[in-house]
């Protein structure tokens, strides 16, 4: 099983990114409170400032401060959830997952399989595969009705070079259905960004948000 967390000190990097939102709050605080003595202190006398408007601008700062420890604290809670999930997909490697995806990789002889969903009957049915030459190459899934439809792609069978290929369905209703693809989860990475990042077999590196579902572990064979 392989998980990596490439930012290593995401939960330093969280505290510190706390410690200087909190510091410049407080120089912030610091300079306000600085000004508005100094704003009495040489107002004038015979016209002096409304003391309504002392009381408006120590809201505002009141109401920054506000803004800014919830935009830490929001940012700390995000990247332990990040944290959370890599963990949890962690210990999902090496289980056959589907992802949804508009690409394909082949390595020119293993079959991959996948699905695809229609809301409405289709009368000729084909999935289209395209190389980085443009060329097409069909795959004629026929009459199908309402539901999920699943498909095998066999490169050997089609004539397939190894290499990644944009992948489609064409159906007689004109509907543009989303694709699937089963690989192999390899390993979960955690960004610096704080994204999750995923390493599929057949798909490639992608992000969590297209994990659709969960085949389980294939079963070891002795």
């Amino acid at each position: 099983m392989t998980v990596s967390l490439l930012n290593n000190n995401s939960s330093t990097g969280a505290t510190t990114g706390t410690s200087i939102t909190g510091n410049t709050a407080s120089e912030t605080s610091d300079m306000f409170t600085k000004l508005l003595v100094a704003q009495i202190q040489n107002q004038d006398p015979l016209s002096p400032t409304d003391p309504a408007q002392f009381v408006q601008q120590l809201t505002q700062l009141s109401q920054t401060e506000s803004l800014q420890n919830m935009a830490s604290i929001t940012s700390a809670s995000a990247s332990a959830l990040s944290s959370l999930q890599v963990m949890a997909l962690g210990g999902q490697v090496g289980s056959d997952v589907m992802i949804s995806t508009s690409s394909v990789k082949l390595d020119g002889t293993t079959k991959v399989t996948g699905q695809t969903t229609l809301a409405a009957a289709s009368s000729n049915t084909t999935l289209v595969l395209t190389g980085a030459d443009g060329v097409r190459h069909e795959v004629a899934l026929g009459t199908q009705a309402p539901g999920v439809v699943d498909f095998s792609i066999d490169p050997a069978k089609l004539g397939l070079p190894a290499g990644s290929y944009t992948v489609a369905v064409e159906t007689s209703s004109k509907e543009v259905p989303g694709i699937n693809i089963q690989g192999r989860l390899n390993n979960v990475r955690l960004l610096a960004n704080g994204s999750v990042q995923l390493n599929v077999s057949n798909v490639g590196d992608t992000g969590s948000e297209t994990l659709s579902a969960f085949n389980g572990k294939p079963v070891a064979t002795i």
